[in-house]
């Protein structure tokens, strides 16, 4: 392929919200590569608002699989308005069925993807599956995909403009819950996507209960609208009052309250990756034993880090499952993880 004639790219990461922060390092490296191509991502509508406002983008694309986009005509519709952007060039950091149908009806020549037998014929260059190995990080595999190109890519930090106006309703939802402008706390994300990630609610209600009482830190409790009942779950279990916005903030004023924050103590998941770009420190907390979805993998990115894993055993990760009743999550004590906080406070 003649690089030199690429003009218009499509850069696609249509899952969660870590792994949209993750691929921010590729935009940065596209724009490096092809300072005058036309740039632009699709991602969710639940994730649009990480890429919103990224300066090496031209376009941020909008697929919404769950609700608008569901039906296969009004995705067959959405292939078809895609083809009138007219890209010679789609870089697809997730392959799946429906983003490898949309890419090749949109009519983008090349289609350069990892072959995870989702529809793999569809792509034009289909790249190893090795990503199940967990050899390294996330970012470094969808990297690989710019790379197939023979552009010479290199790791580069995180990007999640924050605009003044979500700054400013970060701070104002703290100041109303009773924090004072310049009072220390740690923000707790008790939440994940699967309950084979998620650290019993009691500990954490214990943890910041200590690191009130030695610290004097107080806490933030936060969560996606999903998790409101695991925040509410740590909320009961403690004896000081936490400021409680689980479910009240988009991921923009997240990423403002985790900048104000001291520390992230968070389950495997996307808050730990929001942190990462605004420096705020971050233990995170690992449960299954699974080359793929492992810290080497999926661990948070950048100085001033801990991860917490407990190898229990297991030859083979059951996930929601488990026969062991998440062993690998009960064994994490509280001390432990008071310890890593201690060293990054």
């Amino acid at each position: 392929m003649d690089i030199a004639k690429v003009k218009r790219i499509l850069i696609v990461r249509t899952d969660r919200i870590g792994d949209v922060v993750l691929s921010t390092p590729v935009i940065t490296a596209v724009r490096a590569a092809f300072p005058e191509a036309y740039i632009a991502v699709m991602v969710s509508p639940q994730t649009r608002e990480i890429v919103s406002g990224n300066p090496y983008l031209n376009e941020v694309i909008a697929y919404d699989k769950i609700s608008k986009h569901k039906e296969f005509l009004k995705t067959f519709l959405f292939a078809n308005w895609l083809r009138g952007k007219r890209f010679d060039l789609a870089l697809i950091l997730h392959s799946t069925i429906r983003i490898n149908i949309i890419c090749c009806l949109a009519g983008i020549p090349r289609r350069i993807g990892y072959a995870r037998g989702k529809m793999d014929f569809l792509l034009t260059h289909r790249l190893e599956y090795v990503k199940r190995l967990g050899e390294k990080h996330e970012i470094e595999y969808s990297l690989d995909v710019l790379r197939s190109l023979g552009v010479k890519a290199e790791p580069s930090p995180l990007v999640m403009p924050l605009k003044e106006s979500v700054v400013k309703e970060a701070d104002s939802l703290l100041f109303e819950s009773g924090l004072k402008k310049d009072e220390r706390f740690v923000v707790i994300s008790p939440g994940a996507s699967c309950v084979s990630r998620i650290w019993p609610s009691a500990n954490f209600a214990r943890l910041a209960d200590i690191l009130k009482e030695c610290f004097g830190l107080s806490t933030v409790l936060v969560s996606g609208p999903e998790e409101v009942k695991i925040g509410e779950k740590v909320r009961e279990s403690m004896s000081s009052k936490p400021v409680f916005l689980c479910g009240r903030t988009s991921l923009g004023v997240l990423a403002a309250v985790l900048k104000r924050a001291s520390l992230l103590i968070s389950n495997d998941s996307g808050p730990v990756h929001i942190a990462c770009v605004v420096k705020t420190p971050v233990i995170s907390i690992f449960s299954r034993k699974q080359k793929g979805l492992s810290p080497t993998r999926w661990g948070p990115y950048g100085e001033r880090n801990a991860i917490i894993h407990k190898d229990v055993g297991c030859v083979k990760c059951l996930a929601h499952n488990c026969s062991k009743g998440f062993l690998c999550l009960y064994s994490i004590t509280v001390e432990e993880v008071l310890e890593k906080a201690r060293e990054l406070l």
